[in-house]
């Protein structure tokens, strides 16, 4: 797998020292390096490198092991290279019928890791490539270490053999613990909003007579609705899940071929949305679903929002200056000026109380960073454009002041 991040800092624990006899390629060296470096560790010596030392082969293999290659130990014989060894295992491929303790990687990582934690100096011997550890070599260790292989075809490459024993090792001592997981999701969705949701879906279902016949209806909605209790959506599936049963049930052709919902199905997107706390609690890991809801918005205006921003688009006063439900930190006003640091809500009559809630949750986040908010009444959008117009003109010209605002 590639795609090391630099931002992270390496485990950093004392392992076993991996010492390499005569290997016959730089590529090798440089591999084995590789596969130290995925597992933390961090000593290597070797034992008469064919091809001598240093070995530009043995640098490009490693791949950015050079912290490795760089405090490499030489050695003329394998008896100097174990000579400070307090616990020395061999690997091996073939029985070498001598009576010393055999074991498996797992087994041998764990007791390496003991030994060093005592105070001592543990060490694995790898053979060369082509014939492994000579009887002799292998008669100096103390433990051999065999890999649970196909017998039938058991030769590993020298970098195979590093890794498998770097990754039991480093297992150990990091517990197993991996380096990611999955996000967090956002908070599970409420039975309110599973609600709003799935009579939405009915509706729409209605519309086609999906649920035939009647005597099935209740069967098929039960079935229907332990589909979607079984998943536990959270309170972004529910997002997205409405807003597909919306595009389905208007017929459009999805975000790039643009389209629209009426001012009702508009408004009770919004409604369902501030209900559901969308304003008030967004964090950083839910700012990829803020911008979806960000373009979700754009793409369906009640008929006020569209008014107004038709408005502000061919008005010079305004023109180049407002953008419309684009996010301001974890925020999302109908309309903002990012220059003037002006943001404009636009207020139905009747509202909710969830929904009054929301938006004055909004308009003191807003307040807080140095934003005037200015408040408008659909109503006067519909009845008194020019009215309403003149007002954000003022606002934006002069020292904040309120608005028209008819609710």
């Amino acid at each position: 797998m590639s795609g090391t991040d630099r931002t992270k800092t390496g485990v950093e624990h004392i392992g076993p020292t991996v010492i390499l006899v005569e290997p016959q390629l730089g590529e090798n060296i440089g591999m084995a390096a590789r596969a130290m470096g995925n597992f933390g560790l961090t000593r290597l010596r070797i034992v008469r490198p064919r091809d001598g030392w240093p070995n530009v082969a043995a640098q490009r293999a490693a791949a950015g092991a050079d912290h490795i290659l760089d405090k490499v130990e030489l050695f003329d014989t394998v008896e100097a290279a174990v000579a400070d060894c307090t616990l020395l295992f061999a690997t091996t491929a073939r029985a070498h019928d001598q009576a010393k303790p055999v074991v498996a990687p797992e087994a041998a990582a764990r007791e390496a890791t003991a030994q060093i934690a005592a105070g001592g100096h543990a060490a694995i011997l790898f053979g060369r490539e082509r014939a492994g550890l000579l009887n002799e070599e292998v008669a100096m260790a103390d433990r051999i270490i065999t890999y649970p292989v196909n017998p039938g075809f058991a030769s590993l490459n020298l970098a195979q053999a590093v890794l498998l024993m770097g990754y039991e090792w480093f297992k150990g001592v990091t517990q197993a613990a991996l380096p990611f997981a999955m996000p967090e999701r956002s908070e599970r969705a409420s039975q309110h909003q599973m609600q709003a949701f799935f009579d939405n879906l009915v509706g729409a279902l209605d519309k086609v007579e999906f649920l035939r016949p009647p005597e099935k209806r209740e069967t098929m909605l039960v079935n229907l609705r332990n589909i979607f209790t079984r998943m536990e959506p959270t309170k972004q599936d529910m997002h997205t899940l409405h807003g597909v049963v919306m595009a389905i049930a208007e017929g459009r052709k999805g975000p790039a071929k643009g389209g629209v919902l009426d001012s009702e199905q508009a408004t009770r997107l919004r409604v369902l949305l501030a209900e559901q706390g969308t304003g008030s609690a967004a964090t950083g890991n839910e700012s990829s679903s803020l911008r979806g809801l960000a373009r979700l918005l754009r793409r369906n205006p009640t008929d006020a929002e569209r008014i107004l921003w038709e408005a502000l688009r061919s008005d010079r006063r305004f023109a180049g200056k407002f953008k419309r439900q684009t996010p301001v930190g974890r925020q999302i006003p109908d309309f903002v000026s990012f220059p003037q640091r002006l943001a404009i809500e636009l207020a139905n009559a009747d509202e909710s109380d969830a929904i009054v809630r929301d938006r004055a949750a909004r308009t003191a986040w807003l307040e807080e960073r140095g934003y005037r908010v200015i408040k408008v009444a659909t109503r006067s959008v519909e009845q008194e454009l020019a009215q309403v117009l003149d007002d954000i003109d003022r606002t934006q010209r002069d020292a904040p002041e309120t608005l028209r605002a008819k609710s």
